[in-house]
Order: structure tokens, then C-alpha cells, then sequence
């Protein structure tokens, strides 16, 4: 993909102490690292629980459970945030 694609992020709510609700703290570093490597990121949310869509030129290109993200930080490190870019990266 050329850089300066529009990734669109879907995520659902998940539970987190006893309480579920839309949060982005889990979103940090996919949306750290997407924006490392020029990418425009849109937040958006669904109502599919523990899930997180990428979504290029209306197809979805990644999904994983927003569980497997790791909290906070920059995604350089998450090889999850890795396999989002990767797959970003190589959308047609």
C-alpha cells in the first residue's frame, strides 16, 4: 500500500475489571505504529466484543482479539502490531 492510506479501526468493547466498555488504551500502539509508518488511522467503534478490524479500501485486511494487543506503549515491540502493519503494508 502507498503510504498515506486510510486505515480504518474497528474495535469493539471488552471487559476490563469487571466493566465493559469501548477504550483505546490497547489501541496505542497499533495506532503508534501505523502512524509510524505514514499510515492515516479512523477509530471506529462496533459492538463486536474483543475485536479489532483493520479495514483498507472497504476490505478487511487484520483481526485479532483486542486482548492479544499489549497495554499501552508504542507497538514496536507487540509482534501482533507487527503482523497489522505487515498486513497494511501488503493490502493491494
Amino acid at each position: 500500500m502507498p503510504k498515506n492510506t486510510r486505515v480504518i479501526l474497528c474495535h469493539g468493547p471488552y471487559e476490563s475489571n469487571g466493566v465493559v466498555a469501548h477504550r483505546n488504551f490497547r489501541l496505542q500502539g497499533l495506532l503508534a505504529a501505523l502512524t509510524a509508518h505514514e499510515h492515516q488511522c479512523v477509530l471506529e467503534d462496533t459492538w463486536e466484543w474483543n475485536m479489532v478490524k483493520l479495514v483498507v479500501n472497504g476490505q478487511v485486511v487484520f483481526s485479532c482479539n483486542t486482548k492479544q494487543l499489549e497495554f499501552g506503549g508504542d507497538g514496536k515491540l507487540d509482534p501482533v502490531c507487527r503482523k497489522a502493519v505487515a498486513a497494511v503494508e501488503n493490502a493491494y
